[in-house]
């Protein structure tokens, strides 16, 4: 059974609470908030106060996704807000390890991110430290893109290295993901799904989750 990570990126910001009262009532296993700088990707998001406000009526972990350069600078706050998880870029930290280690400190979880154009194999030396890969199957930056394939034969590469490596890691995906995308993905051996425009752009965003959840 796959996890699933709505993306709060998707979400109506004017009605934050409803939504994420909402999620706790479903079969979703986490929250993900994506958070942007306009620097690393050409986008902004939000910062603190949004994930404060979430954090404030969420009862599922919170799945943070940084997509900014220099996240080393704000692990501190996000164990604060009570993140369970931090996902830093590959591209983003010329001091990758440290960074984890830093993450780890402060009794998250550290994972790392690789956006469409970076393989796999960057990760050999680090995987020991880390609790979760998530990969890009958009070009990070804006929600409601479409799905690139090549990521599926990215997730089996992706598996083939934690088995080889005895890693326990979870393959995490972001981008385009929805029943049909989803359903491939987990064939391949990714864990945990993140949809957004899937969810909150359905009729019944409780009923997509379970759907999601039993591909």
């Amino acid at each position: 059974m796959a996890m699933v990570s709505p993306s709060m990126l998707s979400a109506d910001f004017g009605n934050l609470q409803r939504d994420t009262e909402m999620l706790n009532a479903s079969q979703c296993d986490w929250l993900h908030l994506d958070v942007m700088d306009g620097v690393f990707v050409p986008n902004l998001t939000f910062g603190f106060p949004m994930m404060e406000a979430v954090a404030r009526h969420a009862r599922k972990p919170l799945d943070v996704h940084l997509m900014i350069v220099q996240p080393e600078k704000f692990i501190e706050r996000l164990s604060d807000v009570g993140a369970y998880v931090v996902s830093v870029h590959y591209e983003a930290c010329p001091h990758l390890h440290r960074v984890l280690q830093t993450i780890r400190s402060k009794g998250m979880k550290a994972g790392v991110v690789l956006n469409p154009a970076t393989p796999v194999s960057v990760l050999e030396d680090i995987i020991e430290d880390v609790d979760l890969v998530m990969l890009m199957s958009v070009n990070p930056g804006y929600g409601g893109q479409k799905f690139i394939p090549h990521t599926v034969e990215k997730v089996k590469k992706l598996r083939k290295l934690l088995n080889e490596t005895g890693s326990r890691a979870l393959i995490e995906i972001d981008g385009g993901v929805n029943r049909s995308t989803g359903r491939m993905l987990i064939e391949a051996g990714a864990d945990v799904l993140v949809a957004g425009t899937a969810v909150f752009g359905a009729a019944n965003p409780v009923e997509e989750i379970a759907h999601l959840k039993n591909l």
